[in-house]
Formats: C-alpha cells, structure tokens, sequence
C-alpha cells in the first residue's frame, strides 16, 4: 500500500490539482495587487512633480519656426554674460541689414515670429542664449511675397558654408558669425539641435520657411536652418 493512502484516488488527484489551482491564482491576485500599488505610487509621485508645457518636448519645425523642446539654456540659468542683447542683423552677401525684434513662447510652446507686418524685420528667441553667448542663439524671419512686398529671408537660401553674419548688439559691438552648413526639414521633424547645442561653442542658427505654399494649412512644405559658428571659435 501506498505511504499516501490518497496518492492513487483520483478524487484526491483532482483535489490537489484544485489546490494547486488555488494557490497559484492567490499568487497572481498578489501580484496584480503589488503591481497595482506601485502603478498608484508612480502616478502621485508624477502629479507632484513640477511639469513644464515646453520640458521634454522634441521640436519640430511647425508653422514659420519651431516648437521649443525644452529650455535648459533658458535666460534665467544663463551665465552672466558681456554679449549686449542683439539690435541688428547683418548679412551682406544676401544685402539683409534688419532691425532685431524679440519674441518668446506662443501658446502652444512654439517659439513666436516676427510681426507680420514688418515682413523685413527678424525675431531673436529671447529665452535662449544672446547671439554670442555659448550655447544656440535662434533667429528666424519671414519667407515669401505677401502683399506686393518682399521678406527679409527670401534669399536665405543662397548663403553657403564659410559666408559670414553679422549681429549688432546694444553695446554697439559686432558678433560675427561663419555658416557652416544649411538643412532642409520636413515640418513635423525632430529639429532639437536648432535649439541645443551642448559643445561649449557659440552659435547662431538662422530660420525661414521654404517649398511650396499649402493654402489650406497657409504653410510652406519645408523649414530651412542655416547652422553658424562664432568666427572666433
């Protein structure tokens, strides 16, 4: 006889199975439990951590500029800097000589444009490095005819690696810049190097639209970025 008087009964073979069955579910309510615990302690630690609407965003080239992808290099944790803030933007081989304007965020976190109706001034992002700080200083201008009048940028284009810009700051000193390189984007592509820059070198990089016109979304089909570099880095 068995040591088990049970072992060979099938009903006790179905009991342990049942127990077996048990067991192993009390196991899973555990750890549906544990895991919903931990689910719940993420999301109040989450809730109070402080957000940011333009943190942690990729930015992408939408509209005339771009959405910020964060503000790491922002104003406030600048370093004290001797760089003026920018008045004039000069770049003579295109014959553009503008008046800087300042813009910061628009509602939905995307850096603002110049004025409309100053098709030939530009717009410095001013929450961003000055243009001869370290860091990507970000200018962007308008693209296109409108009205019977040209934009400061229509030329943007034509600039080529090794062409020198030019800011006038509110010190009265010349920053200047050389090109580097130009690039062409899509509208929704990841553009978070115009913004950042993390090689210790002072940067300017020009913006505008190019393509064709979308009369639905009033849009260009491209973005154009024009990447400088301090001409004494």
């Amino acid at each position: 006889m068995s040591d088990n008087p049970l072992s060979d009964i099938c009903g006790y073979e179905l009991f342990a199975k049942f127990m077996r069955s048990k067991i192993l579910s009390k196991r899973i309510l555990l750890s549906i439990v544990i895991l919903s615990a931990l689910t719940l302690f993420v999301a109040i630690l989450l809730y109070f951590i402080p957000k940011s609407s333009v943190h942690d965003r990729s930015a992408s080239l939408v509209g005339n500029v771009a959405a910020v992808p964060n503000l790491n290099q922002a104003s406030s944790d600048l370093p004290v800097s001797s760089v003026g803030n920018p008045v004039r933007l000069k770049i003579p081989i295109i014959n553009v000589d503008t008046a800087i304007e300042y813009v910061g965020l628009t509602p939905d976190g995307a850096m603002d444009v110049p004025k409309e109706k100053e098709r030939n001034n530009v717009a410095w992002f001013n929450l961003g490095p000055r243009p001869g700080d370290n860091g990507s200083a970000t200018i962007a201008g308008h693209y296109g005819w409108k009205d019977g009048k040209e934009s400061v940028f229509d030329n943007l284009y034509k600039l080529r690696k090794g062409d020198k810009i030019y800011i006038e700051d509110d010190k009265g000193e010349i920053v200047s810049f050389v090109v580097r390189e130009s690039r062409r984007y899509d509208p929704q592509a990841d553009a978070s190097e115009v913004f950042v820059s993390t090689d210790g070198k002072s940067h300017l990089n020009l913006i505008t639209c190019e393509g064709i016109w979308n009369k639905v979304s009033k849009s260009y089909s491209q973005r154009l970025v024009i990447f400088t570099t301090s001409l004494w880095e």
